[in-house]
């Protein structure tokens, strides 16, 4: 089982988040923030469900390590 696809998602949702609140930080006062804020509470769930699946693979890994041995 490979992890990869988990890390890879977790840094695309981290980079967007960057992203995203660099044009909240940058927009003017009267800028619509609705769509940049949206996203942000998508890629909070796209790392927090990433770094679940990095979880269950390391306990994974974990158990087959206890049995083996």
């Amino acid at each position: 089982m490979s992890t990869i696809p988990a890390f890879q998602s977790a840094l695309t949702g981290m980079q967007s988040l960057n992203q995203n609140s660099f044009k909240i930080a940058n927009a003017q006062s009267s800028g619509d923030l609705t769509e940049p804020l949206v996203n942000m509470m998508i890629d909070k769930l796209q790392v927090q469900a990433s770094s679940k699946v990095i979880e269950a693979s390391s306990d994974m890994i974990g158990s087959l390590l206890d049995i083996t041995v």
